[in-house]
């Protein structure tokens, strides 16, 4: 999905594809109502346009909220302990720890001024009222807009009943050029057009036009699903076609069809129109979550009557009835149902008798795919495994949930939740894994070998954690288990996590017994993927730690070497990272940034949150070394960011933390507290792609001298108001200097105060004119100075 936020601002809006047809007093209203109430939520049947009139109204507020307007779509969630995960995913924000997601979630809309859409919430509706009450509590610049069928039910809560479109009075003739002021008609004029360039509403044909509709009652998604039908009816067929089929449905209520009952009955009329291959289609489809490519489809909705063959006819006949939405991602073709139809197809697969089988075949459709992920993820094709995975996120959840919540498929699930250890492990999804995990553990107590695999996974995700406790438990039972099974797979990897926790627990060298042990039994079993290239890595960890420098560089060359051959990114990342750290102790600073960069960006690809962190840790402590302060001390202030999103910073080891320590301690005493804190502080408030890219050098180059802290701490915008602030300029006049708000203005005023740790405007002013004339280069305050 495309987003809409305007330069410079955060948001994740998308991008609108179609006109927004009236509503201009339900968006005054609803704005109305967000500036006085902080939880407002759009009420009305399927279809009638409570998500995009809930988009057009944050497009229109976005100015208003500094850190965002952030959709979070729920249609496709099932489970509602997955809610604060995908509010977390949906805004933004990696948290890979085993802190509770909802903690998370209040603690990072706690200071910010921000606007959330929780669409879809009426099957999470007590979650998601129970979530919504608790973050508004703790959050007061936080305002909520939520679209449901009913209302969340909470203290605060407003409600905006989201009506159909005006209609004209069927009793009243229409003048000429009238359906222009009816955006029911505007609306059914412009979709009818689209399809068919010709189709234009009249003078002539402007009644049929309003009574088309009059029929479908104002719903927009019941007129666009009757508009495309102009393409092969003529304006009056449709007509005459809708009348006699909502009468066949209506038929025997008194007054009529019922409102509620409308986008039904059009969507009914709308299926009854397709092929009846076309109609299968629609109803297998149902089982998708999110959006579905070419291969899915023919995988899961072919069979009994539909030849995988015929699929992508029929898949572009209901594109072509609006039925489906046709999406382009990059080189991919996607296609997805909207909810209501999704739901309406949903039904039709129940009553066909079918949802079992397509249930099963959409979750072994994943299943092997998943499976031949995990065998490609030792090879070159790692990012586009990523990403690949990443997209069908919202179908491995429904394969997932479907397993789960199906006694007899318990075991598959299990099955399932090992085999995507690579996903959660290695691409930054630690906590959905785990909670996966954990519920198929408990779900299957007896599942064999894919037992065994699920304990080292878990334990293996839970050290990742920092939860060595639960970790030493999960890991501890593989291994007795895989033990008494003979299972020689299962005990190796048992083995060597355990390993890990021994090493992050200061038992290095029981630690790298453990790594030992596992790589024979490797060896022995003839394994050879990722996950046995870190034995080595994290024993020549081992060894560093235990001053073996040359033995340590040996065991990196050694899965350096494997990595490059196979084509392996993820592990060999983790390999040149080691190297840089032997580097470093070697005193070989340009090789050891080398090593440390090209792991920052390997880790960047795969959104590994732990191995950005470890290589900006090492850059800092290489740019210390080299007594490049400034850059050190703000390299730490944004690991240090990082580490909280990670767990304990450098696992709460000793060893590990030895070199942090005494970067830290020499940079705060070259800089001073005062200065060190300041730059640390900048470091801290980056965002995680602003932390690598300043990580890289990507971002703008900052000298070490001893004004070179204007580079690193102020924005352009925010030096431009430092040096209004030295002309003597009030907040109200350096708002009209720049056309901005005068809160705008304030914010920016207060934010250079704390950035400095100064107290008074005097301070700021004094500061500039001293940069001034240390006479910084080009690039630094004069730029802004008048000359």
């Amino acid at each position: 999905m495309g987003t809409a936020a305007a330069a410079g601002r955060p948001g994740n809006l998308p991008a609108g594809t179609t006109s927004f047809v009236g509503r201009k007093e339900d968006v005054a209203e609803v704005k109305r109502l967000l500036s006085k109430a902080r939880l407002v939520t759009l009420t009305g049947v399927g279809g009638v346009g409570k998500t995009r009139l809930a988009l057009h109204t944050a497009a229109e507020l976005r100015r208003a909220f500094p850190d965002g307007a952030w959709l979070v779509e729920l249609a496709d969630l099932s489970d509602p302990d997955l809610l604060a995960h995908t509010v977390l995913e949906a805004l933004g924000v990696r948290d890979d720890t085993g802190r509770d997601k909802a903690d998370v979630l209040a603690d990072h809309l706690r200071a910010r001024r921000i606007l959330v859409i929780l669409d879809n919430c009426e099957h999470l509706i007590e979650v998601c009222a129970a979530s919504a009450d608790r973050l508004l509590r703790a959050s007061p610049g936080l305002r909520f807009l939520a679209t449901s069928r009913e209302r969340l039910g909470i203290p605060g809560e407003h409600l905006w009943q989201v009506a159909p479109l005006p209609l004209p009075d069927p009793l009243v003739p229409l003048p000429s050029e009238a359906w222009r002021g009816y955006p029911a008609m505007t609306l059914f004029a412009e979709r009818a057009a689209a399809v068919e360039p010709g189709f234009a509403v009249t003078d002539e044909n402007q009644g049929l036009a309003a009574n088309v509709c009059r029929m479908l009652a104002g719903i927009p998604l019941a007129i666009e699903l009757a508009a495309v039908r102009v393409r092969v009816l003529s304006l009056e067929e449709l007509a005459t076609r809708l009348a006699d089929s909502f009468h066949l449905l209506a038929k025997g209520e008194r007054g009529g069809l019922p409102r509620h009952q409308t986008l039904l009955a059009a969507v009914e009329w709308s299926h009854d129109l397709c092929g009846a291959a076309e109609r299968v289609l629609w109803a297998r489809a149902s089982v998708f979550g999110g959006g579905f490519g070419l291969h899915a489809a023919e995988s899961v909705c072919s069979g009994d009557g539909l030849p995988a063959h015929s699929v992508l006819g029929h898949l572009a006949g209901l594109v072509d009835k609006s039925v489906l939405l046709f999406e382009r991602d990059g080189d991919r073709t996607r296609y997805r149902l909207l909810e209501p139809l999704r739901q309406f197809g949903r039904a039709k697969l129940h009553a066909m008798g079918d949802e079992d089988e397509v249930l099963r075949r959409h979750r072994d459709y994943y299943l092997a795919q998943a499976e031949q992920s995990e065998r490609e993820w030792f090879g070159p094709k790692q990012a586009e495994i990523f990403a690949r995975t990443k997209l069908e996120h919202a179908n491995l959840r429904a394969a997932l949930d479907y397993c789960l919540a199906t006694p007899s498929e318990g075991r598959t699930g299990l099955k399932l939740a090992g085999t995507l250890w690579f996903y959660w492990a290695g691409c930054g999804v630690l906590g959905e894994g785990r909670h996966w995990l954990d519920h198929a553990l408990e779900a299957v107590p007896n599942g064999g070998e894919d037992r065994l695999k699920a304990l080292w996974v878990n334990g293996y995700v839970s050290t990742l954690q920092g939860d060595v406790p639960r970790a030493v438990t999960l890991l501890g039972e593989c291994r007795t288990e895989a033990g008494r099974a003979g299972n020689e797979a299962a005990l190796a990897y048992a083995i060597h996590r355990l390993g890990c926790n021994a090493l992050v627990g200061d038992d290095v060298g029981y630690a790298k017994d453990l790594f030992e042990d596992a790589r024979i039994r490797y060896r022995r079993l003839g394994e050879m993927n990722g996950n046995v290239m870190l034995a080595g890595i994290e024993m020549a960890i081992a060894s560093i730690f235990l001053g073996e420098l040359e033995e340590a560089a040996a065991l990196c060359e050694e899965a350096r070497a494997i990595g490059a051959a196979h084509g392996e990114e993820w592990a060999y990342a983790y390999a040149i990272y080691v190297l840089a750290f032997v580097a470093l102790s070697r005193g070989e600073f340009e090789q050891a940034t080398g090593y440390a960069r090209s792991c920052l960006r390997i880790k960047r690809t795969f959104n590994d949150l732990l191995g950005m962190v470890l290589s900006i840790e090492v850059l800092a402590w290489i740019e210390s070394s080299l007594r490049h302060w400034v850059r050190a001390a703000t390299l730490l202030g944004c690991a240090g960011r990082i580490w909280r999103s990670v767990g304990y910073p450098m696992f709460g080891s000793k060893y590990f933390g030895a070199p942090h320590g005494d970067c830290e301690a020499r940079t705060r005493e070259a800089l001073g507290d005062s200065r060190y804190a300041v730059l640390s502080r900048y470091g801290s408030e980056c965002t995680l792609e602003e932390a690598v890219a300043f990580a890289l050098d990507e971002a703008e180059a900052v000298e070490s001298g001893p004004v070179a802290e204007v580079e690193t701490v102020l924005t352009d915008r925010e030096r431009e108001v430092a040096v209004l602030i030295t002309d003597g300029l009030s907040n109200r006049e350096i708002a009209d200097r720049l056309v901005i708000s005068r809160r705008t203005a304030e914010g920016h005023v207060q934010r250079i105060l704390r950035k400095l740790s100064f107290d008074s405007r005097a301070q700021i002013a004094a500061w500039v004119t001293q940069t001034a004339e240390r006479g910084e280069r080009n690039g630094g305050i004069r730029r802004v100075l008048p000359e």
